[in-house]
């Protein structure tokens, strides 16, 4: 790196002395020999000369010593800002340059400690998530394995519910696997054109029964006569529409409703909205809700079953299509849920 030079100090400084110098030297001629100002003249010049050479070479050594050291120990800490530029024995700018080197760490401490919130939250919830069905299956286990096992009713029923317990064990796994290779780019999509009104009705289908047991209504805003084309993933919009509907039932009032909607949102865009009636959000809660494992009951209740991943898995294989998804939702009221979708042409 090589300095940057600065001349003011050293010019003020040679000025200061050459004067002082110089008014010595003219009292002096006063006093004991007559006054000659061309030699007077003379003098200041070089003493002014010879005083800004030192203090120029000495002290602008002197600091740059210094100033070099504390160049040395921020580029230790990788300021990236500070190593593009040479070294300057100007105070001005080197302050300047450490008060921004301060401030972009502190935002990057801060963004750490954001992180590292984030991170201790997740671990708790997946050990949390993992947990409960781990400690499930043992204890099925075991009471079989104490003698429950000669009881063929008993034998049949705590088989049945461990086996249960390994199904959400293997649907968290999946689901994670599936959240990781969405985040790395890892999980190709396979495009095609397809009706995304038959498809959303295959889902209705799907789901009738579980939706019939609360006496919520699936239906459309309106009779869709005309197919819809959209360019997609069909099995991974499939998968975002069944965990969006399934969502809407399981948080949705008794002889409640979940409409979905198919609107043209742009030329090339078509947007879908499933929109219920159910308990809603309070908006507190909103910006959390596509995190993994985030659930607004905090008490831990899972009677509405579920991996905790759906919506995080929802906004993932929406954004791998590089397209937008919403919500809004009232507390009370009910929430609704759109995404976009590319058309085909």
């Amino acid at each position: 790196m090589k300095l940057k030079r600065t001349y003011r100090f050293a010019i003020k400084t040679s000025l200061f002395i050459t004067f002082f110098i110089t008014l010595l030297l003219s009292v002096f001629l006063f006093v004991f020999y007559t006054i000659n100002w061309g030699l007077i003249l003379a003098f200041a010049l070089v003493s002014y000369a010879f005083s800004f050479v030192v203090i120029q070479l000495r002290v602008e050594r002197f600091i740059y010593r210094r100033v070099k050291k504390i160049y040395d120990d921020l580029t230790l800490l990788e300021s990236a800002s500070l190593t593009r530029g040479s070294i300057t024995t100007d105070m001005g700018t080197l302050t300047k340059e450490i008060d921004k080197f301060a401030r972009d760490k502190k935002l990057e401490i801060e963004t750490l400690k954001v992180r590292e919130k984030y991170r201790k939250e997740f671990l708790g919830n997946i050990s949390h998530e993992l947990k409960t069905p781990l400690f499930t299956v043992q204890g099925y286990i075991l009471t079989l394995l104490d003698g429950a096992i000669d009881d063929k009713n008993i034998r049949k029923k705590y088989l049945e519910r461990a086996n249960k317990g390994v199904e959400r064990l293997s649907y968290i796994v999946k689901d994670l696997d599936m959240i990781t290779k969405l985040e790395i780019g890892d999980l190709s999509l396979n495009l095609e054109v397809f009706d995304i009104v038959e498809l959303i009705s295959n889902v209705f289908d799907m789901f009738e029964m579980r939706a019939h047991k609360k006496n919520i209504t699936l239906t459309f805003d309106t009779d869709y006569i005309k197919p819809v084309l959209v360019k997609a993933d069909k099995e991974r919009i499939q998968q975002v529409l069944a965990n969006l509907i399934v969502n809407s039932i399981k948080y949705g009032k008794e002889k409640g409703t979940t409409e979905v909607s198919i609107e043209n949102l742009i030329k090339n865009k078509a947007i879908v909205r499933i929109t219920d009636n159910g308990e809603g959000l309070e908006k507190k809660h909103v910006p959390r809700l596509f995190e993994r494992f985030f659930r607004v009951d905090k008490t831990g209740n899972r009677k509405v079953g579920g991996s905790g991943l759906g919506l995080s898995i929802v906004k993932h294989i929406i954004e791998a299509h590089n397209e937008k998804i919403y919500v809004e939702s009232e507390f009370g009221v009910g929430s609704e849920f759109s995404f976009t979708l590319e058309k085909a042409k």
